[in-house]
């Protein structure tokens, strides 16, 4: 009966999907304000130049992979709403392995359903695939890499790893803590890695939350003495091979145009627009100043040192620590746009049943604190987009207090969090009772 609760779940995200598109459909044609995204339309020209034997970056602002074009091709020999539907479709993916890899750590059913209806019930993420947004492909290739390590098929999660980075270069962020879990004190010739269950999140027999972090700690040391396995090998030649290939074969179809618009401009990376990020004011009081390759990479110091603190302390705990790797990512970017949001939406349902905050106070505060200092921002925004007012101070105000609440709400997630390395260590925790034999 909970199975096919689920499945309920999941076909009525689909009606709504559909029924979201097809209004967005009718919205186009008949209002002024529309709901497909900008970025749709720059997807399907580009892709139609695709069809034509043309380059697609002969579209303005398309700065994506070629792979992104090759798939909407379909957009102008279908229906111009195909891609819409492809990317809905990863969006009800990305529910179903949420459901899935919360199976596999030991979660009830009911909490899995629940968690699973975060992301599926989220206006942030129905919308985004609905309005044309290519990020839900990107969470469930994320998504289905980490159950790829869960069940230690490490060159197809390898292959995966190295494509979704081409797609979309953010996920390189998630290379260290991954290398780091494909440790030889969980991973044995022959057989599968054992999973930690969810219900001894809080067994007195296992070990307890500081001899988990303790433990955490000695295997990140021993990763820097044992750098070299089998598995770590394997997993960057065959990850590293894919992205290559691809980037080349990228390289050899559209020259520097790709090179440039999908790859290079996304790391040095300017945009006086206004933006959620705190960077944004700095830059368009300067923009007329060409900065140097030192200057726009300068930016990325702190999203550097916030990624070392987080990977150290909690590269085992894996889900939970790829969800606060791209909270920081995304809160110390150079562009932040509401898009982004989805890169940890996808992520979040993961470690819900892991954590002690009560939606009742705490849970409330975030979620308060997170919206309301985004409507705060958008409400500057909203003066100087429709407005015309001067107001580029205030917003950039607006923005550090975004990012104090990001940062509130990422200290919050973190106190509330039982520390649960993903795999269980060969050896068994010393704290283990004797009477257990």
């Amino acid at each position: 009966m909970a199975e096919i609760s689920f499945r309920s779940l999941l076909l009525l995200s689909a009606i709504f999907r559909v029924v979201l598109i097809l209004f967005g459909e009718w919205q186009d044609a008949h209002m002024e304000v529309r709901y497909t995204d900008i970025d749709y339309f720059v997807f399907s020209d580009a892709a139609a130049l695709m069809a034509s034997g043309k380059s697609p970056y002969e579209r303005s602002t398309y700065r994506y992979s070629p792979l992104i074009a090759f798939l909407l091709m379909p957009n102008s020999l279908l229906h111009q709403s195909w891609g819409k539907f492809m990317f809905s479709a990863s969006d009800l993916l990305v529910g179903l392995l949420i459901h899935r890899i919360l199976k596999l750590r030991g979660v009830p059913e009911k909490i899995c359903t629940y968690s699973a209806m975060v992301w599926l019930f989220n206006p942030f993420t129905f919308t985004i695939g609905t309005r044309g947004n290519c990020e839900p492909i990107v969470c469930s290739m994320i998504l289905w890499i980490l159950r790829c390590l869960m069940n230690d098929h490490i060159l197809q999660a390898a292959f995966w790893y190295g494509l979704v980075v081409h797609l979309r270069v953010y996920p390189i962020i998630y290379a260290l803590p991954i290398i780091i879990l494909l440790d030889p004190h969980y991973f044995q010739p022959g057989k599968k890695p054992a999973l930690v269950d969810w219900s001894s999140r809080t067994s007195k027999s296992s070990c307890d939350s500081s001899n988990m972090k303790a433990t955490g700690s000695r295997y990140i040391w021993n990763f820097f003495r044992n750098m070299i396995t089998w598995r770590r090998v394997m997993f960057g030649i065959v990850s590293g091979s894919n992205f290559l290939i691809l980037t080349g074969l990228s390289f050899y179809l559209y020259g520097w145009d790709f090179l440039h618009e999908a790859l290079l401009y996304h790391l040095t990376r300017t945009d006086p627009r206004h933006n959620f990020s705190i960077y944004f004011y700095h830059i368009y009081l300067h923009y007329e100043h060409e900065f140097s390759v030192l200057e726009k990479l300068i930016s990325f110091l702190p999203q550097f040192t916030v990624q070392l603190i987080v990977v150290s302390r909690f590269a085992l705990d894996l889900p939970f620590c790829l969800l606060l790797q791209t909270v920081a990512f995304v809160a110390f970017n150079k562009v932040i746009t509401a898009q982004y949001f989805v890169w940890f939406f996808c992520l979040l349902p993961l470690i819900l049943p892991w954590s002690n905050m009560k939606i009742k106070w705490r849970g409330l505060a975030c979620i308060s604190v997170w919206i309301g200092a985004q409507t705060h921002w958008l409400m500057w925004g909203y003066l100087l987009e429709f407005r015309g007012k001067n107001i580029f101070l205030q917003l950039w105000m607006a923005s550090l207090v975004f990012l104090a609440a990001n940062t509130f709400v990422m200290i919050n997630v973190i106190r509330s969090h039982v520390y649960t390395p993903l795999f269980k260590p060969l050896q068994a925790c010393s704290s283990k009772s004797v009477k257990d034999d």
